[in-house]
């Protein structure tokens, strides 16, 4: 019965759950700022420093021993998920290329 009262009190709170109807949406902004081409080369600059990162830690590990290994483990993990992520953007934009090319006008 507890759980049924604390549905309750945040229904009462929040009356917008309760509507049914159209939700109210705020009007689009229009971006200003970056280029889609500003976008991915900061989004792979990001890659490039996670490597570089995690490229420093292997170094300095190998070196001297005063680099934890689970921080070395996990630089390495985000790099290797930050390359496979940009091979998943790279391959989902040349489809949409493809795709567009392939179109009849």
């Amino acid at each position: 019965m507890t759980s049924i009262a604390a549905i309750d009190s945040v229904l009462a709170t929040a009356p917008e759950l309760t509507t049914l109807g159209p939700a109210v949406v705020a009007p689009a902004q229009p971006v200003s700022g970056a280029s889609f081409g500003d976008i991915l080369a900061a989004g792979m600059q990001g890659v490039e420093n996670k490597l570089a990162t995690a490229d420093d830690l292997i170094k300095r590990f190998t070196l001297d021993q005063n680099v934890p290994i689970h921080q070395v483990t996990y630089a390495l993990e985000q790099a290797r998920l930050s390359v496979e992520l940009a091979m998943q953007v790279r391959g989902r934009l040349l489809d949409g290329y493809r795709e567009i090319m392939n179109m009849q006008l």
